[in-house]
């Protein structure tokens, strides 16, 4: 499951990932069949080319469903709402600092540090 933006929010649709040809890499269709409030069938196709641009490919009504018709033979397998999630990528990236003479580690918040103070240059 994805999500498009249709009449101001965010809708849940069906995700689908597509064969990837020599120019992309990752190709990503998303399907919402019908709008809630407007009734507008929405097709959105996402791709990741070699050099990590993406280009986004959104159509309505009518040629909506020709194009996911036309495309549907392309189709790998459709995603679920937990494989579409990004994973966190956290650091353990620390930075070693000097505070009133005691060596001290920075783990996030570099703006509050204060450098090489002393006690005495109060």
């Amino acid at each position: 499951m994805g999500y498009i933006h249709c009449c101001g929010a965010l809708r849940e649709c069906r995700s689908f990932e597509l064969k990837s040809d020599e120019k992309f890499k990752i190709k990503e269709l998303s399907y919402l069949e019908e709008c809630p409030v407007c009734g507008h069938t929405v097709l959105q196709l996402t791709r990741v080319d070699l050099f990590n641009n993406i280009s986004v490919y959104r159509i309505n009504n009518k040629k909506a469903k020709k194009f996911f018709e036309k495309y549907s033979n392309q189709i790998v397998k459709e995603l679920d709402k937990y494989e579409i999630s990004v994973p966190i990528v956290s650091g353990k990236f620390y930075l070693n600092y000097n505070e009133y003479g005691r060596k001290k580690r920075c783990y996030s918040n570099l703006s509050s540090m204060k450098l090489g103070l002393f006690e005495d240059n109060l």
